[in-house]
């Protein structure tokens, strides 16, 4: 719900390329849209967009079923609120592919004309070939470096470039808490944790079948 508020706000708001500093230089409201995947990553064409979006609904739903076992088999608070995680991020960007084209006239880029909600002239585009919304932008460093660095001396370099939105920060937070924390969640063997078998082991399988 957070990510979606943010979403049609800054759609409704703000015009695509129109950016608003919060703290400093280093966080800011950044609006642009993307075709594709996390971070503006694209998969071209339309055909390309629409696998994705199949791609995503698929893993959606994978993500609910592997959710209900891990609630299912006791997996822990932690792993369940970082697949809570991944699951609502996925869930959010599925939203935008699926409807933003539906319900919302374009933002054209290089203009100053904000988008409606809803336009009496129909969406700008059909069903699951909406644009993602992404506002996030943390340029925490960006100068020239030096010269004396191999390659990339003398160029403009910025960190953190990518716009990104809450769906993907859940993403990423999941994801990550998972590979950081798996020594914690998987104490246990997997299948006893994830609904992919009825035992917990081989052994206890080959026990249980003797």
């Amino acid at each position: 719900m957070i990510d979606q508020a943010s979403k049609i706000w800054v759609k409704t708001n703000m015009f695509s390329g129109q950016e608003i500093k919060i703290i400093s230089h280093w966080f800011r409201i950044h609006f642009v849209e993307n075709n594709g995947m996390a971070f503006g990553l694209e998969l071209g064409g339309s055909i390309g967009k629409t696998l994705l979006s199949i791609f995503r609904i698929v893993a959606s739903g994978f993500m609910l079923y592997l959710l209900y076992g891990i609630i299912k088999k006791n997996g822990g608070w932690g792993l369940i609120i970082c697949i809570v995680l991944i699951t609502a991020g996925a869930i959010g960007n599925i939203l935008d592919c699926a409807f933003y084209g539906l319900f919302f006239s374009e933002s054209p880029e290089y203009s100053r004309e904000v988008a409606t909600l809803f336009p009496a002239e129909g969406g700008y585009a059909g069903f699951l070939h909406g644009k993602v919304v992404d506002m996030l932008h943390f340029p925490i460093f960006h100068n020239y470096l030096p010269e004396w660095i191999p390659y990339w001396g003398g160029k403009y370099f910025v960190f953190f470039s990518p716009i990104f939105n809450l769906a993907d920060a859940f993403i990423s937070i999941g994801v990550f808490s998972i590979l950081f924390f798996q020594n914690e969640f998987f104490k246990e063997s997997p299948t006893h944790i994830f609904p992919l078998g009825k035992s917990s082991s081989p052994i206890e399988a080959t026990s249980t079948d003797s």
